[in-house]
């Protein structure tokens, strides 16, 4: 194997990532189809939300030397994506890990793979996803791996300098040409949902409120059939 290392990408503007972290994933969810990472991809501290820009790693195997390297460069709102080449028993992430990162102002993680010391990652505080807890820990071999390159993670394709958007709800991974008008279209949506929720609570119907009565309605007049109301 070999060992691969490029620069550290551009970031994501801060206030682009300001705009961002106050979005939340199911919002984005309602207008963008693609770029989500599996729901195998699941939060350690679930109340978290977090934006940053990707810095990707591929760790092989049982090997994670390059992740205490990566971790001497990375720099305040980075957020690291780990691709674990498959590898679902060895845990590359722990409570040592999360101090190290957060102490270079890491924002968050996701691991395509297990992570170790629940406990500990949530009482350090740094937000991250990975697909469950492991006792298994990697090992530092030096044997290969890359660093900002193209990587995989929960069936998603990351690019080094992508946006991240990461809460209880999921990972989003948007490129960071897209990042503001991604965040400006779900602030927009997320500022009408408190609108939705007052009118039904003053008790209009759901359909009215969102507009599928006249839709499934004019459907089934359509097809000759009677609406229920």
């Amino acid at each position: 194997m070999t060992i691969t290392v490029r620069p550290m990408p551009e970031q994501v503007s801060p206030d682009v990532q300001a705009r961002l972290a106050r979005c939340e994933t199911a919002t984005v969810g309602h207008f963008e189809n693609e770029s989500f990472m599996s729901s195998d991809i699941r939060a350690v501290i679930p109340a978290a939300r977090v934006a940053g820009t990707a810095v990707t790693l591929r760790l092989p195997n049982i090997d994670a030397t390059l992740l205490s390297y990566c971790l001497s460069f990375v720099r305040p709102g980075d957020f690291l994506v780990i691709d674990r080449c498959g590898d679902r028993k060895h845990a590359c992430w722990g409570a040592v890990v999360s101090v190290a990162a957060q102490v270079a102002g890491v924002v968050g993680f996701a691991v395509d793979g297990p992570t170790t010391d629940f406990s500990e990652q949530r009482a350090i505080g740094l937000p991250g996803w990975c697909t469950g807890p492991a006792p298994l820990t990697a090992r530092r071999l030096g044997d290969g791996g890359a660093i900002n390159v193209p990587v995989g993670c929960g069936g998603v394709v990351v690019n080094p300098g992508d946006a991240i958007l990461a809460d209880e709800s999921g990972v989003f991974v948007c490129p960071a040409a897209r990042a503001g008008a991604t965040a400006d279209e779900a602030l927009r949506r997320q500022v009408r949902e408190p609108e939705l929720i007052a009118r039904l609570r003053a008790g209009e119907k759901f359909a009215d409120v969102l507009g599928t009565r006249r839709i499934v309605e004019e459907k089934l007049k359509a097809q000759g059939d009677q609406p229920l109301g």
